[in-house]
């Protein structure tokens, strides 16, 4: 699915790259090409977005001080060099704000925990949670969006993404009502 990623870091020998779904550089570190690197091999229709300056449908996103790179010709949703991430505006069009944050997060959660899909994909559950911007609805969007993909040497089938994260979301949401307001899991008024 990242053929032009792909073949575009085995031109200049950055390392292994994931083929399917997005990609998240997989080489050696010093090797991974700068923001500036990439810009200019994947061409003039790409767009450096500063940290702290990238909004999603008017919510404001950032991923530590990493920049983003907003590539519409890119193969995948997003993708992850380290150092910055990579979004597809073309391919993110037409997605709920959720899933589109669900994605930048996904991304983002590669910056820190590595190459782990599935750990990526706990770290985007954990920051629409603690941001705000996931809910239940969200969270079934985001089910509905990923159990299409089949899933391959590094992202396990969409229908198992979906359910470990649907898990962890229930998780994170019982728990927060707990510590923050006193409520008891499955009841609506404070506990006793």
């Amino acid at each position: 699915m990242l053929l032009v990623a792909a073949g575009f870091a085995a031109a200049i020998g950055w390392g292994q790259v994931a083929t399917a779904q997005e990609f998240v550089f997989r080489g050696n570190r010093a090797q991974a090409p700068s923001v500036g690197q990439y810009m200019k091999q994947a061409g003039p229709q790409t767009k450096e977005v500063p940290h702290g300056a990238l909004k999603i449908d008017g919510v404001p996103v950032n991923c530590g001080t990493r920049p983003t790179v907003l590539n519409p010709e890119f193969d995948s949703w997003g993708g992850a060099f380290p150092g910055f991430l990579i979004m597809n505006t073309a391919k993110i069009q037409g997605l709920s704000t959720q899933v589109k944050l669900y994605i930048y997060s996904h991304e983002c959660g590669h910056q820190f925990i590595g190459a782990s899909e599935t750990k990526a994909d706990l770290f985007a559950i954990r920051r629409g949670v603690r941001w705000g911007w996931l809910d239940a609805q969200g969270m079934e969007e985001i089910c509905t969006f990923i159990s299409k993909l089949k899933g391959d040497a590094v992202h396990p089938p969409g229908p198992k993404r979906c359910t470990t994260m649907r898990n962890y979301y229930r998780e994170l949401v019982n728990g927060n009502q707990q510590a923050s307001s006193g409520l008891q899991p499955n009841t609506l008024g404070p506990s006793n």
